[in-house]
């Protein structure tokens, strides 16, 4: 199959900025999941390859993820690997990050979580710490996290799941007290940091969104290429920017846009990728090309 030389340069600017295991998390979560949770290895190797990835790179990293439990073998008449409950339960929890449009109100609050953990556990306030950063909270004094109110469920489920709720306490607030909020915002989480991200996105992934605009509708196999490409960079993202809301942010914040070119990139791309995929069989036998 003849590629164009603007696809020749996609692929090796997405191999240079993902993972393969990042992209092989991507590949389950979007095309595994109605079929069991379950990819052929060639399937997986084939996809891959559409993406500038070999294939010893490809093995090595489908091993990572068994290691991690992520993905556990299965064969299905061929060698195969499905996701694990926990990395069921992980693709789960983060649609529900990677997928939110809406950005949080001033209106709907804050939620707080305080802990205190004994020095002789310090290694659950380590846990505490990561989980928290994770989730996307920012730090407001030593000890007091905060994050926008919509991360409640997701934040209540995690401490639980970890066994860490009773060195944790959530409340719900309003902020009340006179100062420039949006300076504290600046000091609460890493918005350069984040700046930095977004825009580098924003780079990234323009051109291939103006070259498909005005209707225009990619080919199979470009739209493929492309769908991943952008939900691998795009799923870490969210976790880092909470969604804070719009007016405490600095003036024309990049991530609004980067927001807006990843729906609608989303909405363009997402039909023809999933042809594509599904005219190579993956989700049964080895794929022969």
């Amino acid at each position: 199959m003849a590629i164009a030389q603007s696809e020749v340069v996609d692929v090796d600017i997405l191999a240079r900025a993902a993972q393969p295991r990042q992209l092989i998390v991507t590949l389950y979560g979007l095309y595994a999941r109605d079929e069991g949770g379950w990819l052929s290895v060639a399937s997986i190797v084939s996809l891959l390859g559409d993406l500038g990835v070999d294939e010893p790179s490809a093995r090595s990293s489908i091993s990572r993820l068994k290691r991690r439990g992520v993905l556990k073998a299965e064969r299905r008449g061929v060698a195969g690997y499905s996701l694990s409950d926990d990395g069921m339960a992980m693709l789960h929890e983060g649609d529900h990050r990677i997928f939110r449009q809406q950005r949080a109100r001033l209106t709907d609050g804050w939620l707080l979580a305080v802990f205190s953990v004994p020095e002789e556990e310090r290694s659950k306030r380590h846990l505490l710490r990561s989980l928290l950063t994770r989730l996307g909270f920012g730090t407001a004094a030593p000890g007091v996290w905060i994050a926008p109110m919509h991360l409640h469920g997701a934040t209540a489920k995690a401490l639980h799941d970890l066994g860490l709720s009773g060195y944790a306490d959530l409340f719900r607030g309003d902020h009340l007290a006179s100062g420039d909020l949006p300076a504290k915002i600046r000091s609460w989480w890493d918005l350069a940091g984040l700046e930095t991200l977004y825009s580098s996105f924003l780079v990234e992934h323009t051109p291939a969104a103006e070259r498909w605009c005005d209707g225009q509708v990619p080919d199979d196999r470009t739209a493929f290429i492309g769908y991943v490409r952008l939900l691998t960079d795009w799923r870490r993202l969210p976790y880092l920017d909470p969604g804070l809301p719009e007016e405490l942010l600095p003036p024309a914040w990049p991530g609004i846009r980067a927001a807006e070119l990843f729906f609608a990139s989303k909405k363009r791309w997402e039909k023809p990728a999933r042809r594509y995929v599904e005219k190579l069989s993956t989700f049964g036998p080895a794929v022969s090309r």
